[in-house]
């Protein structure tokens, strides 16, 4: 998928575990491994804003756009 999910990144920035960020943005750790992962097929803007406010980040900071291997075609 050409979007990727940064989140393991801010969160070391501000020295927050797993656990904690999970408590604080109110989603479950399965569930924030599922981002983490790459595994998530969506994301809502609501749990994207929440994540956004307790990193104090930008969407930008936690997602990205890459290209996909065209090399097959």
């Amino acid at each position: 998928m050409p979007i990727v999910v940064d989140i393991d990144v801010m969160p070391a920035r501000r020295e927050m575990s797993v656990g904690e960020l999970s408590d604080r943005v109110g989603i479950t750790p399965a569930n924030l491994a599922v981002l983490k992962n790459g595994r998530a097929k969506a994301v809502r803007f609501a749990t994207l804003a929440a994540l956004c406010e307790v990193l104090k980040c930008q969407p930008g900071d936690l997602l990205r756009w890459e290209a996909e291997d065209t090399a097959g075609e």
